[in-house]
């Protein structure tokens, strides 16, 4: 009798398992193709308009589908398809500045990883291209702020260009909405300054970013509340 139940627990232990743990949760893509802040130069033409550019991606651990992402910077409409394989085709206006990103699932776990973002220009017919808008790091938009022992608040971004030949960066900061007083022109070493605010308020602030050759790129409006 002992016996059998000494054989009955150690099958039901078996029967049950032990805890293995979460399920692996998927890692980000390392993005190949288009580089960042290149001109892409080897998309097949549809149009005068169109051209099909083939998006590239390392393969990332624990994935089972890849989600590619395509902005066009100019009017912030967003395309993405989803594919097993580590590259896909999207047909996208030419001589325009896009970003791009992958995401990464599998169907064990909840989570998601999410690639760099890249930026580019789709080759066009101009022999010039406007710089990328600056991407704003801090603040985000809508984001409620502490400002330090003077009563100021750091604006930062990161601005890029194909040619590599930013000349400035204009801040545009205000209470109102759109921004429309120029704060600051900074040169293109530098991507922040400080602002001084005061608690309780709304602020409204924008990057134009300016080239050697008068090509001007902007950030859109981005806003955050001062505590």
């Amino acid at each position: 009798m002992k016996r059998f139940l000494f054989l009955l627990v150690s099958l039901l232990m078996i029967g049950c398992g032990g805890d293995d743990g979460p399920p692996p949760a998927p890692e980000a893509a390392l993005l190949v193709f288009p580089l960042q802040n290149s001109e892409c130069t080897t998309g097949q033409s549809i149009n005068a308009n169109l051209s099909q550019v083939t998006f590239e991606w390392q393969p990332a651990a624990n994935t089972d589908l890849y989600t590619l992402s395509v902005v066009n910077l100019t009017t912030n409409v967003s395309q993405s398809i989803a594919t097993v394989a580590t590259s896909a085709n999207l047909s996208i206006a030419k001589g325009t500045p896009f970003s791009w990103s992958v995401s990464s699932t599998n169907d064990k776990s909840s989570q998601t990883a999410t690639s760099e973002n890249w930026l580019f220009y789709n080759e066009g017919a101009q022999l010039s291209y406007a710089p990328f808008p600056a991407q704003i790091l801090s603040p985000k938009a809508g984001a409620t702020v502490l400002p330090d022992t003077m009563d100021r608040v750091e604006l930062s971004w990161i601005g890029a260009d194909v040619e590599d030949d930013i000349d400035r960066f204009e801040v545009y900061f205000s209470e109102q909405n759109p921004p429309e007083n120029l704060l600051s022109s900074i040169g293109s070493g530098t991507m922040q300054t400080e602002v001084s605010v005061v608690s309780g308020t709304t602020y409204y602030w924008k990057v134009v970013t300016v080239d050697a050759q008068g090509n001007t790129s902007d950030s859109g409006v981005f806003d955050f509340k001062v505590l």
